[in-house]
Parts: C-alpha cells; sequence; structure tokens
C-alpha cells in the first residue's frame, strides 16, 4: 500500500500564507496514474473535500477555498501541494492528504496521518 505523508502545517495570522505538501511513496502504481486531493476536518466536524486534481490535471476545489487555494502537482517528485492564501480562521483544521489509484475492478487508495493548520484572527 502506498505511503502518503504531509508536511507545510503550521499556524498563521488571518491573511497569511501556508503550503503544504504531500509525498506519496512506495506505491504500486506510477504517481501520475494517482488522483490527489486534500480534505480537512474541523474540531466537531466530518472529514471535507477541500481539493482534488486527477490523472488528467482535471481540478475541483470547495467553494469556499475558491480564489484562495491552489492544488499542483509534481509527478516527477511524487508530490502534490496546496498553496493556501488569505487564510481565515475557520480555515483552522486537521488537513489529510487523499491518494487513489483506479484499476480495472478495484481502486487503491491510502490517507496521510494529516498536519494540523491554525488560523488565528
Amino acid at each position: 500500500q502506498a505511503r502518503v505523508m504531509e508536511s507545510g502545517g503550521g499556524s498563521v495570522a488571518a491573511g497569511g500564507s501556508l503550503r503544504l505538501s504531500c509525498t506519496v511513496s512506495g506505491s504500486m502504481h506510477e504517481f501520475a496514474r494517482h488522483t490527489m486531493s486534500w480534505h480537512r476536518q474541523a474540531p466537531g466536524r466530518q472529514r471535507a473535500l477541500v481539493a482534488s486534481m486527477d490523472t488528467r490535471g482535471r481540478i475541483t476545489y470547495e467553494d469556499s477555498v475558491k480564489g484562495r487555494f491552489t492544488i499542483s502537482r509534481d509527478n516527477a517528485k511524487n508530490t502534490v501541494y496546496l498553496q493556501m492564501n488569505r487564510l481565515e480562521p475557520e480555515d483552522t483544521a486537521i488537513y489529510y492528504c487523499h491518494s487513489e489509484v483506479i484499476l480495472i475492478g478495484a481502486t487503491r487508495d491510502s490517507w496521510g496521518q494529516g498536519t494540523q493548520v491554525t488560523v488565528s484572527s
């Protein structure tokens, strides 16, 4: 099973920026075949999709982050990024990276451990 590891979380004042990174290792499949996504979970709330990028480069964003967050990937480095600008206190959450490979008749997916993002007002 692929190993997914996030980094780049931290504490920042409202209006600031952070860049999260997520690296996939140990996968049986080349990174370009992975659909990658970022999710977040705030205290007392369910985990929710923030942004995703599929194998064709198609991108989806949750409405509240459109225009502020940017997902990108570097297939040569097996890494996906989430650039977060104009952060708001409501963005405070644990951010999780998710990797998914769709095969014929099966799906292989892995989650990272999460990285904390705290935005102070």
